[in-house]
């Protein structure tokens, strides 16, 4: 799809007469102007929109995950697809672009953020680098995309998470840290600390280095942020059972069932036993005799980034990778609304803003009304994407409807 450039497109929730925002009007992010260039299949776009949740339908390729990738990275990160920043420039172009208004509690918000810079214009000893990309808020460059996490937090369900539970324990943690990044912006400091300290460890292990004190540096910061990050971990996964348990005492979307949570790793079952700083000493001292192991298998064995998070059908008592599609994907999704909790309850009542791509697949009808009920009363602007119209009438007269087909992206007023 190539929309025209310059296209404009403001967005209507109702007929002439318009609507006011949806029930429970509170403190909220949302997004009220959107502006892409070269981005992906759109050559020029700017939407106008509302605080109402957002619904993006068309036929498969008609650019719909496409459109909720630029607005992932309105917060901090790599975007939900999480590939390198050049791939997301369209076909012919060097530069992409994304900007946006966003309407916060503490006042309205400019975003804008590009590649860093073209692959031809880099010097030669950034040849082999993936470029980063520049973040601008109200105009003032920013250090880094981390920036972003301490206005706007973001939470998405992709179609690629659907094997979430059945995957290797990786995407588990990594969609744990992820909704710890929108609790706490600093946490994705303490995993970059870690993670360098391990590559230089994992380093000297590869190049036969024997001097302990070298190790040592880099094993003491690999402890101190390793027990941070398992504590931080524990903490997210207390305030998620502790959400879960309120919903489900209050018989809040009984149609997702309720999901048990275990942390599954060695620092974090110390962590419950010991204080911190032994389980730092320890953590060292494994990591000390443990050299010759680790030099053998050419990587770290132990620590955080090894870590697992069980979860299991609550009602079944069964480990959920053995659960249907359809009830995984119903834990899922009561899993991101209980966070959603958790960040209102910090956040003072605002609410993360929900990417949700093809969310109502594999949704039965009385799942997919439960959801968009939710969705209303969480009072944020949830962005859907999906084929049929049809499968979103529940929002007919909450929701911004945008069909994305052909080469145009057109308004509808309500679902058909």
């Amino acid at each position: 799809m190539q929309v025209v450039s310059g296209e404009s497109l403001a967005v209507r929730t109702a007929d002439a007469e318009g609507m006011g925002a949806p029930a429970g009007c509170g403190p909220r992010v949302w997004v009220e102007r959107l502006q892409l260039s070269d981005f992906r299949n759109y050559r020029s776009l700017q939407l106008n929109l509302r605080p109402n949740p957002v619904v993006l339908t068309g036929s498969n390729g008609a650019g719909k995950t496409n459109l909720l990738e630029a607005v992932s990275l309105l917060t901090s990160g790599q975007g939900l697809r999480r590939v390198p920043y050049p791939e997301l420039a369209r076909m012919g172009a060097t530069r992409w672009t994304v900007a946006a208004r966003l309407v916060t509690p503490l006042g309205p918000l400019n975003i804008g953020t590009t590649l860093a810079a073209p692959p031809e214009s880099r010097r030669p000893d950034q040849a082999g680098r993936n470029p980063g990309r520049i973040v601008h808020i109200d105009g003032t460059k920013q250090s880094g995309s981390g920036t972003l996490a301490q206005h706007v937090e973001m939470v998405w369900l992709l179609p690629a998470m659907d094997g979430l539970f059945t995957g290797p324990a990786a995407d588990r943690r990594r969609f744990l840290d992820r909704l710890i990044c929108g609790l706490d912006p600093s946490y994705r400091s303490l995993l970059g600390q870690f993670e360098r300290a391990m590559q230089q460890r994992n380093r000297l292990l590869a190049d036969g280095a024997r001097d302990g004190a070298r190790f040592a540096a880099f094993e003491r910061i690999m402890a101190e942020a390793g027990v941070a990050i398992a504590a931080a971990r524990a903490v997210a996964v207390a305030e998620l059972t502790s959400a879960i348990g309120a919903r489900r005492n209050a018989a809040i979307g009984a149609l997702f069932p309720w999901a048990g949570l275990t942390l599954v790793g060695t620092l974090e079952t110390e962590l419950g036993v010991r204080p911190a700083v032994e389980v730092e000493d320890a953590y060292c001292e494994l990591l000390e005799r443990e050299r010759e192991r680790d030099r053998a298998a050419c990587r770290t064995l132990d620590g955080p980034h090894r870590s697992d998070l069980a979860v299991e059908h609550g009602p079944k008592q069964m480990p959920a990778e053995v659960c249907s599609t359809g009830e995984q994907k119903a834990l899922l999704i009561g899993i991101v609304l209980a966070h959603c909790d958790v960040v209102r309850q910090r956040q003072h009542g605002t609410a993360p803003i929900l990417l949700l791509d093809e969310i109502v697949a594999h949704l039965d009808p009385l799942r997919r009304a439960a959801l968009l009920a939710e969705i209303i009363a969480l009072n944020t602007q949830a962005w859907m994407s999906g084929t049929d119209p049809e499968a979103f009438s529940a929002l007919a007269a909450e929701g911004q409807f945008l069909h994305l087909e052909e080469g145009r992206i057109a308004p509808l007023a309500r679902a058909s």
